[in-house]
């Protein structure tokens, strides 16, 4: 006996709405007539695949432009791996046109037959980049956090993206099960000291490739509205000249982790200027480039991804 069909729900229609629009090139009006919808119902569907991470357009053109800005920063920087995409225009959400590129570039790394050691930070890029990436098997790899995974309120970190990219991509993997911040010195020392806990940083010490979100330090810093920190917390750093932060941990506009404020009680790794294997950043926007810029000089990242108006600010600072 044949079962009955199952009811197509909002989110399958979105997704075959948006495969019809960017891989079957079908109009909207189509789009509309093959679903049986009005056309601002198929213009809905198409906008809610994009927005929900149904489907993901990657641009398989290097464009001359984006060429000479990576270019640029690989000399200026003495990067050792830089994209750069095309912008999406005033008030568009860069994550967007950067989320892409920094998924096909960890692929890369998950594709490789050796097995390797990759560690992650956290953030709003983090987290793009994981809902970009293509699921599959890469079981010979292990993924570790470079930052604990335990917010204020005990909750686990919005976003930590290592059990996120596990998940996809089938992988071991070894989230820090220590607070992002402690709440003292003494805490957080006491963290660092558990067996389970030193295994995890050895192991995050040990890898092959880092890739890490950028935070600035300014008003809106993201420890700052994620509730890491308090106000007089980031303003003391402020004053100290806090421009970002990579993993949770501060640097001043040379580059130069400060050696006070949540520094003392930050949870994790930290990542060492000058590592010999690849520490990419993956960022964009214009509060971030002061940040970006810091971490580039001091070698923080020897890579990069981001979108072209944020490379041209970087590259136009003095």
């Amino acid at each position: 006996m044949r079962k009955p069909e199952a009811e197509a729900s909002p989110t399958d229609d979105a997704a075959r709405a948006g495969w019809l629009y960017y891989v079957g090139g079908l109009t909207q009006d189509q789009i509309a007539a093959e679903l049986g919808v009005s056309r601002q119902r198929a213009q809905r569907l198409v906008s809610r695949a994009m927005a929900d991470g149904l489907i993901n357009v990657r641009l398989n053109h290097r464009i001359a432009a984006c060429l000479d800005l990576e270019t640029a920063l690989s000399e200026k920087f003495a990067l050792g791996r830089c994209r750069i995409m095309p912008g999406l225009g005033p008030g568009a959400d860069s994550l967007r046109a950067i989320a892409p590129a920094a998924a096909a570039e960890i692929e890369r790394f998950l594709r490789m037959p050796d097995p390797l050691v990759i560690a992650f930070g956290t953030g709003r890029a983090m987290r793009a980049m994981v809902d970009a990436i293509t699921p599959m098997e890469a079981e010979q790899h292990r993924l570790v956090s470079l930052i604990g995974n335990i917010a204020p309120d005990g909750s686990a970190s919005f976003f930590d993206v290592v059990m996120r990219i596990a998940d996809k991509v089938r992988a071991p993997h070894y989230p820090m099960p220590v607070p992002v911040i402690s709440p003292s010195v003494e805490e957080n020392a006491a963290f660092h000291a558990l067996p389970p806990v030193r295994r995890v940083m050895d192991l995050a010490r040990s890898a092959d490739v880092v890739l890490v979100g950028v935070g600035q330090m300014s008003s809106d810093a993201p420890l700052l509205a994620d509730g890491f920190v308090s106000a007089r917390e980031l303003q003391d750093m402020q004053s100290a000249g806090a421009v970002g932060e990579v993993a949770g941990w501060v640097y001043d506009a040379a580059g130069v982790y400060l050696d006070l404020g949540t520094n003392k009680r930050t949870g994790g790794v930290r990542v060492e200027p000058g590592l010999p294997r690849p520490s990419i950043g993956i960022a964009a926007g214009a509060a971030k480039v002061s940040a970006i810029a810091a971490a580039l000089q001091s070698q923080i990242l020897n890579g990069l991804i981001t979108d072209e108006l944020t490379a041209q600010a970087i590259l136009s600072l003095p």
